[in-house]
């Protein structure tokens, strides 16, 4: 039924309205918790469209900030962002990262490490490119269940198609998890490791809001809807519409919920 579902994300402006716009939520709570002093180096890894990246520039007063990606059509929006800033933003991978060892004081990541294919590797790199005594953290969605807006988006298409509950994001749902994230950054040396949750209210102003950025097609959700003929795709709205909490003024209100990992480099 769907054989180019494109689970990896290329293009900032789609990615944006779908889940770029909660994502600057969770990274201002992700910094408040790291609540790291000022004067540092820091590095984004897999910085994306610079939700991350630019919080850091605003909060922390960085001696440095480098923010690199994989895809240029993220960077060219996170360059946009980061217009006026001193960040440096490069195309590099995250599994291989081109930075000396122990050249930064804090590594960061923000919803992307279940991209990775070997996260295992991507951790490690992280780590190696942390200072001693410095941290390094991430966060990622709970596709479990905590990340509502794609949850109820599943389980309408599951209602009208139970083909459907095979395409969600399971394939990286299990590592988004308290125990594997804290498995991972023991597993590549790090010490005094903690994980947290992250909770932000997704407020969507009406229907369309919510639903508009599921026509972009690109992640798991986005390519179901897209790849449905017509009429499936206008039964799935109307299954949608009359499912969601949605309050007199028209308005949606969901949350959304992220892990967060931190742990320290001895």
């Amino acid at each position: 039924m769907i054989e180019n579902m494109q689970p990896r994300w290329s293009n900032g402006n789609l990615y944006e309205p779908y889940a770029g716009r909660w994502s600057r939520l969770v990274a201002g709570e992700f910094l408040a918790w790291l609540s790291a002093p000022p004067g540092l180096d820091w590095l984004d890894v897999g910085c994306g469209t610079g939700a991350l990246t630019e919080a850091i520039a605003e909060r922390c007063a960085p001696n440095r900030l480098v923010g690199i990606d994989a895809s240029e059509g993220f960077l060219d929006f996170a360059r946009g962002r980061l217009e006026g800033t001193a960040a440096e933003l490069l195309r590099a991978d995250a599994q291989s990262l081109p930075f000396a060892t122990a050249e930064f004081d804090r590594v960061v990541s923000g919803l992307v490490l279940n991209f990775v294919p070997d996260r295992e590797r991507a951790a490690a790199e992280m780590a190696r490119a942390a200072r001693q005594n410095g941290q390094v953290a991430l966060y990622v969605w709970d596709y479990t269940g905590g990340m509502e807006l794609m949850c109820r988006f599943w389980d309408a298409a599951t209602d009208l198609n139970p083909y459907a509950r095979e395409l969600q994001d399971n394939w990286h749902a299990a590592f988004c998890q308290p125990e594997p994230l804290y498995r991972l950054l023991e597993e590549v040396g790090l010490s005094h490791i903690e994980v947290r949750a992250i909770d932000v209210p997704t407020l969507f102003r009406d229907f369309d809001d919510y639903w508009t950025p599921f026509l972009g097609g690109q992640s798991p959700a986005p390519a179901y809807c897209m790849s449905l003929s017509e009429g499936e795709r206008t039964a799935l709205r109307e299954r949608l519409r009359a499912t969601l909490p949605t309050r007199p003024d028209g308005s949606i209100h969901l949350t959304a919920r992220a892990w967060a990992a931190r742990g320290s480099k001895r």
